[in-house]
Protein backbone atom coordinates (compact mmCIF):
# COMPACT_ATOMS: atom_id res chain seq x y z
CA UNK A 1 0.00 0.00 0.00
CA UNK A 2 1.27 3.51 -0.80
CA UNK A 3 1.95 6.26 1.70
CA UNK A 4 -0.58 9.11 1.54
CA UNK A 5 0.44 12.59 2.70
CA UNK A 6 -2.37 14.76 3.99
CA UNK A 7 -3.36 17.01 6.88
CA UNK A 8 -4.95 16.08 10.19
CA UNK A 9 -8.69 15.88 9.67
CA UNK A 10 -10.08 13.50 12.30
CA UNK A 11 -9.94 13.08 16.05
CA UNK A 12 -8.48 9.58 15.76
CA UNK A 13 -5.48 11.07 13.91
CA UNK A 14 -4.78 13.27 16.95
CA UNK A 15 -4.86 10.11 19.10
CA UNK A 16 -2.49 8.35 16.66
CA UNK A 17 -0.06 11.30 16.80
CA UNK A 18 -0.06 11.24 20.61
CA UNK A 19 0.51 7.47 20.66
CA UNK A 20 3.43 7.66 18.20
CA UNK A 21 4.84 10.59 20.15
CA UNK A 22 4.67 8.62 23.43
CA UNK A 23 6.57 5.69 21.91
CA UNK A 24 9.39 7.97 20.73
CA UNK A 25 9.88 10.31 23.68
CA UNK A 26 13.44 10.44 24.96
CA UNK A 27 12.09 9.31 28.33
CA UNK A 28 10.49 6.21 26.73
CA UNK A 29 13.48 4.87 24.80
CA UNK A 30 16.98 3.90 25.83
CA UNK A 31 20.08 5.99 25.11
CA UNK A 32 21.29 3.58 22.42
CA UNK A 33 18.00 3.76 20.51
CA UNK A 34 17.90 7.55 20.96
CA UNK A 35 21.39 7.82 19.47
CA UNK A 36 20.66 5.44 16.61
CA UNK A 37 17.04 6.26 15.76
CA UNK A 38 16.48 9.77 17.09
CA UNK A 39 13.85 10.90 19.59
CA UNK A 40 11.24 13.53 20.37
CA UNK A 41 11.38 15.81 23.39
CA UNK A 42 7.93 17.34 23.81
CA UNK A 43 4.84 15.53 25.11
CA UNK A 44 1.93 17.55 23.76
CA UNK A 45 -1.22 18.05 25.77
CA UNK A 46 -4.12 16.56 23.75
CA UNK A 47 -6.27 19.70 23.98
CA UNK A 48 -3.39 21.98 22.95
CA UNK A 49 -2.66 19.67 20.00
CA UNK A 50 -6.33 19.82 18.95
CA UNK A 51 -6.28 23.62 19.04
CA UNK A 52 -2.96 23.75 17.17
CA UNK A 53 -4.55 21.68 14.39
CA UNK A 54 -7.67 23.82 14.38
CA UNK A 55 -5.52 26.94 13.93
CA UNK A 56 -3.50 25.37 11.09
CA UNK A 57 -3.62 21.63 10.35
CA UNK A 58 -0.50 19.55 10.76
CA UNK A 59 0.80 17.18 8.10
CA UNK A 60 0.63 13.40 8.46
CA UNK A 61 1.72 10.37 6.47
CA UNK A 62 -0.56 7.35 6.45
CA UNK A 63 -0.54 3.89 4.99
CA UNK A 64 -4.20 2.99 5.00
CA UNK A 65 -5.33 3.68 8.55
CA UNK A 66 -1.81 3.40 10.01
CA UNK A 67 0.03 6.61 10.93
CA UNK A 68 3.52 6.50 9.41
CA UNK A 69 4.60 9.94 10.64
CA UNK A 70 3.67 13.52 11.42
CA UNK A 71 4.87 17.15 11.24
CA UNK A 72 3.18 19.43 13.79
CA UNK A 73 2.52 23.02 12.72
CA UNK A 74 2.86 25.28 15.77
CA UNK A 75 1.92 28.92 15.33
CA UNK A 76 3.84 31.32 17.64
CA UNK A 77 0.60 32.08 19.52
CA UNK A 78 0.85 28.60 21.08
CA UNK A 79 4.26 29.25 22.67
CA UNK A 80 2.87 29.80 26.19
CA UNK A 81 1.01 26.49 26.03
CA UNK A 82 4.13 24.33 25.53
CA UNK A 83 6.41 25.43 28.39
CA UNK A 84 9.34 23.20 27.41
CA UNK A 85 9.67 25.31 24.23
CA UNK A 86 9.84 28.61 26.17
CA UNK A 87 13.65 28.94 25.73
CA UNK A 88 13.25 28.61 21.96
CA UNK A 89 10.53 31.23 21.71
CA UNK A 90 12.40 33.61 24.03
CA UNK A 91 15.41 33.46 21.72
CA UNK A 92 13.35 33.84 18.57
CA UNK A 93 12.10 37.23 19.81
CA UNK A 94 15.67 38.55 19.52
CA UNK A 95 17.01 36.69 16.49
CA UNK A 96 17.04 37.38 12.79
CA UNK A 97 17.52 35.07 9.84
CA UNK A 98 18.94 36.10 6.50
CA UNK A 99 18.82 39.72 7.59
CA UNK A 100 15.14 39.59 8.57
CA UNK A 101 14.02 40.08 12.17
CA UNK A 102 11.88 37.15 13.26
CA UNK A 103 9.56 39.63 14.95
CA UNK A 104 8.35 40.49 11.41
CA UNK A 105 6.45 37.17 11.26
CA UNK A 106 5.83 35.07 8.16
CA UNK A 107 6.96 31.83 9.83
CA UNK A 108 5.83 29.07 12.19
CA UNK A 109 7.58 26.51 14.37
CA UNK A 110 7.75 22.86 13.45
CA UNK A 111 6.27 21.69 16.73
CA UNK A 112 7.67 18.21 16.22
CA UNK A 113 8.34 15.69 13.47
CA UNK A 114 8.34 11.94 13.97
CA UNK A 115 8.36 8.88 11.72
CA UNK A 116 7.18 5.50 13.03
CA UNK A 117 9.99 2.97 13.24
CA UNK A 118 8.76 0.62 10.45
CA UNK A 119 8.73 3.58 8.03
CA UNK A 120 12.17 5.02 8.77
CA UNK A 121 14.66 5.08 5.93
CA UNK A 122 11.87 4.88 3.34
CA UNK A 123 11.53 8.56 2.41
CA UNK A 124 8.63 9.35 4.75
CA UNK A 125 10.52 12.16 6.55
CA UNK A 126 11.27 13.87 3.23
CA UNK A 127 7.72 13.25 2.01
CA UNK A 128 6.26 14.83 5.15
CA UNK A 129 8.36 17.94 4.67
CA UNK A 130 7.59 18.16 0.93
CA UNK A 131 3.89 18.04 1.70
CA UNK A 132 4.33 20.51 4.55
CA UNK A 133 6.00 22.96 2.17
CA UNK A 134 3.19 22.52 -0.38
CA UNK A 135 0.50 23.15 2.26
CA UNK A 136 2.24 26.00 4.08
CA UNK A 137 4.10 27.90 1.32
CA UNK A 138 1.05 30.01 0.38
CA UNK A 139 0.73 31.16 4.01
CA UNK A 140 4.30 31.31 5.37
CA UNK A 141 7.77 32.22 4.09
CA UNK A 142 9.68 29.70 6.17
CA UNK A 143 9.58 27.23 9.06
CA UNK A 144 11.78 27.21 12.16
CA UNK A 145 12.53 24.40 14.57
CA UNK A 146 15.18 23.34 17.01
CA UNK A 147 16.96 20.02 17.26
CA UNK A 148 19.07 18.73 20.13
CA UNK A 149 22.69 18.46 19.02
CA UNK A 150 22.89 14.88 20.27
CA UNK A 151 19.96 13.97 17.99
CA UNK A 152 22.38 13.61 15.08
CA UNK A 153 19.98 11.58 12.92
CA UNK A 154 17.37 14.35 13.08
CA UNK A 155 19.92 17.10 12.36
CA UNK A 156 21.16 15.21 9.28
CA UNK A 157 17.62 14.60 8.03
CA UNK A 158 16.64 18.25 8.49
CA UNK A 159 19.73 19.44 6.63
CA UNK A 160 18.98 17.00 3.83
CA UNK A 161 15.54 18.54 3.19
CA UNK A 162 16.91 22.10 3.26
CA UNK A 163 17.09 23.38 6.85
CA UNK A 164 20.04 25.56 7.85
CA UNK A 165 21.35 26.18 11.37
CA UNK A 166 21.30 29.87 12.24
CA UNK A 167 21.71 29.82 16.02
CA UNK A 168 23.07 27.38 18.62
CA UNK A 169 22.47 27.69 22.36
CA UNK A 170 22.85 25.70 25.55
CA UNK A 171 19.79 25.09 27.72
CA UNK A 172 21.30 24.54 31.15
CA UNK A 173 17.95 23.48 32.61
CA UNK A 174 17.68 20.51 30.25
CA UNK A 175 21.42 20.02 29.79
CA UNK A 176 21.05 20.16 26.01
CA UNK A 177 22.75 22.08 23.22
CA UNK A 178 20.15 23.12 20.65
CA UNK A 179 20.45 24.04 16.97
CA UNK A 180 17.80 26.52 15.84
CA UNK A 181 17.26 25.80 12.17
CA UNK A 182 15.11 27.25 9.41
CA UNK A 183 13.97 26.28 5.93
CA UNK A 184 13.15 29.04 3.47
CA UNK A 185 10.58 28.14 0.79
CA UNK A 186 11.06 31.20 -1.41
Amino acid sequence: MAICYTTVQREEEIAQILALQSRNLLSAIGPEQASRQGFVTVRHDPEVLRRMNAAFPSVIAKEGDVLAGYCLVMLPAFAPEVPVLAPLFERLEHLSWRGRSLSAGGWFVMGQVCVAEPYRGKGVFDGLYRHLADVCRPHFDFVITEVAERNARSLRAHRRVGFETFHIYDDLTLGERWHIIAWDWH
